[in-house]
């Protein structure tokens, strides 16, 4: 699968928002986009005016982006949560809300969702007491997420879950900080995504 290796900085910079990729380098002084909130490139800060389309696909790029995804995936998820009873938009961010690698960054088990990608894939957290390493998996009303035992010595994800206040848990998660398990009370509904994203959006563009 193709993978971005440049810096992650940059799409901040082209989505002209904060997409949180960098953990807590994002919160801190050294983010780039508070100290060059443009597009990046030689005419990053010219004006630049988008067409319908356009609009669109910069909102379709900001969620792929924000969630890590391909392409490919992308289109995967929408197809399924366009075949489900419901609003298609809601559909599909609960799907992408519900993928095991974003759970485990949303419970502050990791300080980001490409950490989170890869400590899913290296086999550091367990779903109902069995290893998942599969940060595509969906969890589910009731599941339990927990970290294994011997990971919970790593001094890594013992700062990241400190760090938890400063991010909040949110409502459909149930965490026990002590312990570092959690639970899912309930699958995520729309209010519970807070990034400004317009769903509405990418509904359009794939229905063209």
């Amino acid at each position: 699968m193709a993978r971005y290796r440049g810096s992650v900085c940059r799409l901040c910079r082209r989505e002209n928002m904060k997409l949180f990729l960098k953990g807590d380098r994002c919160y801190s002084d050294k983010c780039s986009f508070d100290r060059r909130s443009y597009a990046p490139g030689q005419h990053g800060q010219r004006r630049s005016k988008f067409s319908d389309y356009g609009i669109q696909l910069r909102e379709k790029q900001k969620v792929r982006r924000i969630y890590g995804v391909s392409e490919k995936q992308f289109r995967i998820i929408f197809k399924k949560a366009d075949q489900k009873k419901g609003i298609t938009g809601t559909n599909l961010l609960q799907a992408l809300e519900c993928r095991l690698d974003n759970v485990v960054y949303r419970l502050g088990f990791v300080n980001s969702r490409t950490q989170g990608r890869h400590f899913v894939r290296h086999g550091h957290f367990l779903v109902n007491g069995r290893k998942v390493d599969i940060p595509s998996y969906i969890v589910r009303k009731d599941d339990v997420v927990e970290i294994r035992e011997k990971s919970k010595k790593v001094q890594f994800v013992q700062d990241a879950i400190d760090a938890v206040v400063r991010r909040g848990v949110p409502q459909w998660l149930e965490l026990d900080k002590d312990n570092m398990k959690a639970r899912v009370v309930n699958l995520p509904v729309r209010e519970d995504v807070t990034l400004p994203i317009q769903e509405q959006l990418i509904v359009e563009l794939y229905s063209k």
